[in-house]
């Protein structure tokens, strides 16, 4: 039966979804073998030796060739990687390496695909928690932090005291001079272990729901020597209530908040602990809290999709309130309104086009 005939559907918007679901199956693929060769690090040894075979590059890499080979058929038919027009020898053009590799000035992105390929793994508990409700816990994704960790040394860490920590006036010399500072929601500590090392003056605090990530911060803090900071695990869902008062002069939270079990408790619990002249910067997805508003953004579906298959099911998992990465601008103040405070100010960074930076006051 033609489905166009029998329901008046133009045939050439059938085509063309067609032809875009077809493409969905080939992007689909190729984030995954992308994710295999940044694992691998086939991007990284093709890009250091130019034009060669699979088994030059199975030779630099000590890899299996057939399995080489069979990535670089799937990196060529994918456009991403080029060969001769004997199909033998393969070379990864310059304007690609900078999203692919360290090459010279990159922002290798490349482990973004990883996402894919980690969600992969829960897709059948993701499944059922639409049947029956409910989350996937910070258990069930081991390599997650190891990720985070990634993308924060790219949209945290490397622009902090350059772009980030500017959009507070006077905040350098402030923690210069010596003041107290949390990160709440810290991962590994990418961030924190850069101002500690930064500003010895200071004194440091991290807490973050993961007993992982922590005892990675722990260690880090341990070989670089830093006596001034500490970590904490510790789930934030009643912070409201146990936040020791005013005992923070700068809070923070890097891509955290929507996280959480209960967002709302935790930004009590920050306004809570905020002395009165304290500042709270939040780094938080850019993006409305109207899904009709989200359709040009540039990462819509990846972010909705990340969020589905993490950052809303692990708030569940808590008994949360599941806001999602894509809680949105409007929602964001409105929990922050609620949590108490009263200044907002809500910045853009020009590198930066996936998060908002939000610099709160009571």
């Amino acid at each position: 039966m033609c489905l166009a005939c029998e329901t008046n559907v133009n045939p050439a918007n059938v085509d063309a979804f067609g032809e875009r679901f077809l493409q969905i199956l080939n992007d689909g693929a190729l984030a995954l073998m992308i994710s295999v060769g940044d694992r691998t690090g086939l991007f990284e040894a093709l890009w250091s030796t130019g034009p060669s075979t699979s088994a030059d590059l199975a030779g630099v890499t000590g890899l299996n060739e057939r399995y080489v080979r069979e990535w670089l058929g799937a990196m060529t038919a994918g456009h991403i990687v080029e060969c001769d027009e004997t199909g033998s020898v393969f070379e990864l053009p310059a304007a690609h390496a900078p999203m692919l590799t360290s090459a010279p000035g990159a922002d290798n992105f490349a482990y973004a695909t990883q996402f894919m390929a980690l969600f992969g793994t829960v897709e059948d508990r993701i499944v059922e928690c639409f049947r029956v409700g409910g989350g996937v816990p910070y258990s069930a994704f081991p390599r997650f932090h190891e990720l985070m960790a990634k993308e924060s040394a790219l949209t945290v860490v490397a622009p902090l005291f350059d772009h980030i920590l500017p959009l507070v006036p006077g905040l350098d010399a402030s923690l210069a001079g010596g003041i107290d500072v949390l990160d709440a929601g810290c991962g590994r500590g990418r961030a924190l272990l850069e101002m500690a090392a930064r500003y010895p003056a200071s004194r440091f605090t991290g807490f973050d729901l993961s007993e992982e990530a922590i005892a990675t911060a722990r260690e880090k803090a341990r070989e670089r020597g830093l006596t001034n900071v500490t970590f904490t695990a510790r789930d934030l869902s009643t912070f409201h209530q146990d936040a020791p008062e005013e005992t923070f002069d700068l809070v923070t939270a890097f891509d955290a908040v929507h996280d959480q079990g209960r967002p709302d408790h935790l930004l009590a619990g920050i306004r809570r602990i905020l002395r009165p002249d304290g500042v709270f910067l939040m780094q938080d997805i850019g993006a409305s809290s109207n899904p009709a508003e989200n359709v040009a953004h540039p990462m819509g579906a990846f972010l909705y999709t990340i969020s589905c298959m993490h950052c809303m099911t692990v708030s569940l998992a808590q008994g949360g309130l599941g806001v999602g990465a894509m809680w949105g601008e409007q929602l964001a103040k409105e929990f922050l309104r609620n949590a108490g405070f009263t200044r907002v100010e809500r910045h853009t960074l020009e590198h930066d086009f996936q998060n908002y930076y939000y610099v709160v006051r009571p």
